[in-house]
């Protein structure tokens, strides 16, 4: 066999390990980025006394308000 066959499946295998270990690390990196966001939400609904109802209502009215009305195009 070709002696560049070789070299060239063995690179590519250590490609596929980079691969695997950055994808790894990037769900790490999504994990603590989400993690970070939910703690930083959390305070400031604390920080501003709301209740999770509150919360829950706001978030449904903001739904409502946001989705674009029969008829309307959204861009």
């Amino acid at each position: 066999m070709n002696p560049k066959i070789n070299k060239l499946k063995a690179e590519k295998e250590k490609n596929l390990r980079k691969i695997a270990e950055m994808t790894a690390r990037n769900d790490e990196i999504d994990e603590q980025v989400m993690e970070l966001e939910n703690t930083d939400i959390i305070g400031i609904v604390r920080e501003n006394g709301v209740t999770p109802e509150q919360l829950a209502e706001l978030i449904r009215s903001l739904k409502i308000n946001i989705a674009p009305k029969e008829g309307e195009q959204h861009e």
